[in-house]
């Protein structure tokens, strides 16, 4: 079945000119017809666009999302991943609307709420409780910790979109066997670097460092492995691959 850009628009709530938007940054391309340019869009371009949908309520970049539904995965795989993305960012935001109800009922009573409950779930505390469960691993394996004083939640939203995009691209070479240095894993890696070294810098010794972290450290390791059964071991063949070829 086809559809017209405008009963597109009123299918998705998605506006004219968002789609003209897509099209043009090659982000949802639909087919043309030549005669008078019109745009016909197909179920598979609904579907594509459902996909688009999801990612912008995780607040995804679009250069993000075009590397997200680059192909390299396929529709079920990307659905997953956003499921368990969407179900983080809904816990986060059932603590915001617990907050929500419990000042509502409090300012109704004239009693102040308690300073220890007032920001549960807002801002940092959502990547705060994120982050204890890795702390306390490096904490009793390590004897340190991670600093989160003065986290910046946006930062870490930004970086945990980039990092996902990053490891879905290195679990599907993985599956589909592709070499170490393969063209598609060395951009992956160099855009992946190019993301790191806006917030911290990480030359490719470094990275390849923080690769052969993550095989030696269970905690780490079973991340990885979880999601991809020898993603861990890809990646530092990779990351190794890619310092010596620099």
């Amino acid at each position: 079945m086809t559809y017209t850009i405008t009963r597109v628009s009123r299918l998705s709530g998605v506006t004219l000119k968002t789609l003209y938007h897509y099209d043009r940054i090659g982000l949802l391309v639909p087919a043309r017809d030549e005669r008078n340019d019109y745009r016909s869009y197909s179920d598979d371009d609904l579907e594509r666009l459902q996909q688009i949908l999801f990612f912008r309520e995780l607040d995804m970049p679009l250069d993000t999302i075009a590397e997200a539904l680059s192909g390299r995965v396929s529709r079920l795989e990307c659905l997953l991943g956003q499921r368990a993305m969407l179900r983080s960012c809904g816990a986060r935001l059932a603590q915001v609307l617990a907050t929500l109800e419990q000042a509502i009922a409090h300012e109704r009573k004239g009693e102040p709420m308690a300073a220890d409950s007032m920001f549960t779930g807002l801002d940092q505390a959502g990547w705060q409780d994120a982050l204890d469960e890795q702390n306390a691993h490096l904490r009793d394996t390590y004897g340190v910790e991670l600093d989160t004083a003065g986290l910046d939640a946006d930062r870490m939203n930004a970086a945990a979109a980039e990092a996902t995009v990053f490891m879905t691209t290195m679990a599907d070479a993985l599956r589909a066997g592709l070499r170490a240095d393969d063209p598609t894993v060395v951009s992956a890696i160099e855009r992946h670097l190019a993301a790191l070294n806006a917030t911290h810098p990480t030359d490719p010794a470094g990275f390849a460092g923080q690769a052969r972290f993550f095989v030696t450290d269970d905690f780490h390791r079973q991340m990885l492995e979880q999601q991809q059964t020898g993603l861990a071991y890809y990646l530092l063949h990779a990351a190794e691959a890619y310092r010596d070829a620099a």
